[in-house]
Parts: structure tokens; sequence; C-alpha cells
């Protein structure tokens, strides 16, 4: 069976506050920290898209590339393709920000020694349910509501990775855990009842 599974604070834990601001006081700019727990760079500070894009460029890609893995990510993703399912990491990342995407990730991905099947990238975070319903993949792993939300609306059973930023609505989801012990009895008990 096929299990799609983000990237950005659902295998790894981004740390947006940390290095952008290290960013904007060494550029001495006027950005205010607006939410630290937002996992969305528009949401972290008071700064405009084309500011992240500015970051990003400026080295800032070190956020996603340095990124640590979640404890446990890796060996969840290898029980789950010992199992005989595959895995699709499914992301919202695009060439704008990171270059080559997919490449970025892949290097990611292998540095962390976390198993995979197909990376697919440049996925809107609102498409990654109808992604999954068109390419029959039952399952969605994601940090985002509004992905878990498109998924379950199509039929598609989505697990949230619970964390600061998405807490709040997390009952809105059918399946959550907040680490990869949680993650994984979800996911299980997905695979039970739809075999």
């Amino acid at each position: 069976m096929k299990i799609a599974v983000d990237v950005d604070d659902t295998l790894s834990i981004v740390d947006r506050v940390g290095k952008a601001g290290a960013y904007i006081e060494r550029k001495h700019l006027s950005f205010r920290l607006l939410n630290e727990y937002a996992n969305k760079f528009t949401e972290v500070y008071d700064w405009q898209y084309a500011d992240v894009l500015e970051f990003l460029r400026d080295g800032g890609i070190v956020v996603f590339t340095d990124a640590e893995a979640r404890k446990g990510a890796a060996e969840t993703l290898a029980k789950w393709r010992e199992a005989g399912h595959e895995i699709v990491i499914l992301t919202s990342r695009t060439e704008e920000w990171l270059g080559n995407a997919e490449n970025v990730t892949k290097d990611w991905l292998e540095k962390r020694r976390i198993p995979y099947d197909e990376i697919v990238t440049n996925i809107p975070m609102k498409e990654k349910g109808a992604y999954c319903f068109r390419h029959g993949i039952p399952i969605l792993v994601d940090d985002d509501i509004d992905a878990c939300l498109g998924a379950q609306a199509l039929g598609v059973r989505a697990v949230l990775a619970v964390g600061r930023h998405n807490i709040r609505r997390s009952a809105e989801i059918h399946y959550g855990g907040a680490n990869w012990k949680q993650i994984d009895a979800a996911v299980r008990h997905i695979l039970s009842l739809i075999g």
C-alpha cells in the first residue's frame, strides 16, 4: 500500500525563527516576530513573500538542508517499507525556494537515512489530498491542517503530525500523533481498517 509523507515539520524539525532571526539581525532589518510557532515563513515575521525569497537566496536554504529529522521518523518509514508499503515523499517544496527541490529533498533524506520510494515536489498544500486521491494513495501523513482536511474530504485517510503550530485545530483531523511512535500507531490502525 502507498503512504504519502510530507517533509518539513513532519519528517523534519524546521527552525524558522532561529535561522531567519539571525539573518534579520545580521542584515539589520526591522522585521518583527509575529508567531514563533508558525509553519509558514510568511507568518513567522512581519515580512513579505519577496523578503522570504531574499532570505532563502542569501543562505537561508540551510533552514531546510540542515533541518534535523524528527526522532523515530527514519525507523518508522523503514518499518513501513519492510512491511511492503511504498513511501511517497509528497512535499510543497518548490524550485523558486530551493532550486532543484527534488535533489535538495533527496539529499536531505539520504543523509538522514530516511527510506522512500518516490519524491514528488511542488504540490500545493491544498492539492495534496487530490494528488493522493488521483494516484491511489490511501494515507497522507502531514503537519498541515489544510492538506489533511483536503485529503479527508476526498476519502484519503490523513494523519496529522501534531506540533505547536497546529495543536489547536488537531481535533479536526481524525488521526494524528505528536511523535513518530504515535504517528506509526495511527497509520497501523488505518492499515488494519483498510487492509
